[in-house]
């Protein structure tokens, strides 16, 4: 087995300084990595089912609201019984189902998620809070059963492989393809790591070709790990289904002596605590209740907010997307061609006259992408370190939708690895600004589950939790929006996450 640690190009190494902060990663077998698994423990089913039958059936599940009343007003809480029941229409005896809940008014495009408490018994409590007055409606989604729950952990743990991607090799005028990935046990493999953040890549070894001739990178395939069962409780009919319920919708009222839900909130600001919803729409506009959001409704606002700023964005495409929100937005931000592969990036547009420079591209591997160039993928950790910092510098990433296949492990040392690179970047420049954009929904398959996501998402606000930086929430934002989830939001929905991250770029 060859080793490469040159292979990929980094920074310094910064080891040695005596003011290394978090300075030990979280390995299996350490109290935070079991503190960590604890977090998103999730009941599974008493046994394996063998019959189809007896999983949550969403035609089956009802709701119901607990304590109704004539009169609702703004600001109050509204709670909802929800009842799994399996095909036969039995009552569920245990807990483990994935619903989804939110509160919405499609006239005044309103929508506020709902928590879903699992009460363990085959019920669960909906608790919506009510932010505006008029008339609003109940919806709940069965996104999986926990039949379909047990598999996507099952799967998640003992079958990283099934996604694969390729590495091209090329020399001497020759070129061959091999199966790549981040651990390849028991084959005969090239080893690519990264010297300063840890990062590991592996290739199968080409026949004729030395491993420093690997030149490409690209997402190979999909690998089948379902049988014929497991197949039916992931299937469309019974994933991410409306469930009926006993009424349709409420009347909320305006408030009674009170000054409004976001009176006390701060400025936005690094380290401030979550809340449960993080904030609601309302003629579609989201409004925050962590902080006092701001909206810049005008490409000069946004600008103005940006001037001077050196903006560096790490992430998949779903970060992509709001580089070219602000790319068309504002009309002087001009994107420069660096002939890469777009899919992957780097992507640089700049504004010479505001002083602004925004970049952004992917994180390192494992990246689901067309064929790119291997030299292009930058391990985020390890590009970090080459960041110099400060009040004009903005750090903006997102690490989670291409570790959905992956054991949790696996995520959880990446971000150790990140969480390492960042805390030295504070250390070093503690004005810079660094934003997290959290996970948010639309996957609803095997590969890409929103409950995988949500499994991930749970962990990175875990492993932030404390430090001077910022988790931009835009789970609830996708959640709850009147369009269609999906993977890549809607235009009206990247509006509203890119005015949340300038809230904190430009709080006052």
């Amino acid at each position: 087995m060859e080793s490469l640690d040159h292979f990929y190009l980094s920074p310094p190494n910064k080891s040695s300084d005596s003011h290394w902060v978090d300075n030990n990663l979280t390995n299996q077998g350490s109290e935070e990595f079991a503190d960590l698994l604890k977090l998103i423990d999730w009941p599974s089913p008493p046994s394996s089912i063998t019959d189809f039958s007896l999983s949550t059936n969403p035609k089956e599940c009802r709701y119901e609201l607990l304590s109704p009343r004539s009169i609702y007003r703004a600001g109050e809480t509204l709670e909802v019984l929800i009842m799994a029941k399996d095909h036969y229409g039995n009552i569920k005896s245990y807990g483990g189902d994935f619903f989804q809940a939110k509160l919405h008014s499609p006239v005044i495009k309103a929508g506020v998620t709902g928590r879903v408490t699992d009460l363990n018994n085959g019920t669960y409590l909906a608790t919506f809070l009510l932010p505006w007055e008029g008339e609003a409606q109940v919806n709940i989604r069965l996104i999986h059963s926990s039949e379909a729950v047990s598999v996507l952990k099952d799967k998640r743990e003992s079958h990283p492989e099934k996604v694969y991607f390729n590495g091209y090799f090329h020399f001497n005028g020759s070129t061959e393809e091999k199966e790549c990935n981040i651990e390849l046990p028991g084959q005969d493999v090239c080893n690519y790591n990264e010297p300063v953040s840890g990062d590991t890549w592996q290739c199968l070894k080409p026949q004729k070709m030395p491993c420093h001739s690997l030149v490409y990178h690209s997402m190979g395939g999909y690998r089948r790990v379902t049988n014929s069962l497991e197949d039916s409780l992931l299937s469309g009919s019974v994933t991410a289904q409306n469930i009926n319920g006993a009424f349709t919708s409420i009347k909320i009222d305006p408030a009674i002596n009170s000054t409004g839900l976001t009176s006390r909130l701060q400025v936005c600001s690094p380290g401030q605590e979550p809340s449960q919803p993080s904030g609601f729409y309302y003629n579609d506009i989201w409004t925050s209740l962590i902080c006092l959001g701001r909206h810049f409704p005008s490409p000069p606002d946004a600008r103005a907010c940006l001037k001077g700023k050196d903006i560096h964005m790490f992430g998949d495409s779903t970060l992509r997307q709001w580089f070219e929100y602000l790319e068309r937005f504002i009309p002087t931000l001009k994107r420069i061609d660096l002939h890469v592969n777009y899919q992957s990036g780097p992507l640089l547009a700049v504004d010479p006259d505001a002083g602004l420079v925004m970049r952004w591209r992917a994180h390192g591997n494992p990246l689901r992408t067309t064929k790119t160039m291997i030299s292009d993928l930058h391990y985020e950790a390890a590009h970090l370190y080459g960041i110099g910092g400060g009040p004009q510098t903005v750090v903006v990433f997102t690490l989670w939708a291409h570790f959905t296949t992956y054991p949790v492990s696996v995520y959880i040392q990446r971000l150790s690895r990140l969480r390492r690179a960042i805390s030295s970047l504070l250390f070093r420049s503690p004005e810079t600004t660094v934003l997290i954009k959290s996970a948010n929904t639309g996957y609803k398959s095997i590969y890409g589950s929103d409950w995988l996501s949500l499994q991930l998402d749970l962990l990175l606000r875990a492993m932030f939790k404390g430090m001077a930086v910022t988790i931009l929430d835009v789970w609830d934002m996708t959640s709850c929006h009147y369009l269609p989830e999906d993977i890549h939001p809607g235009a009206p929905v990247i509006r509203n996450e890119v005015d949340l991250m300038l809230s904190y770029i430009c709080p006052r």
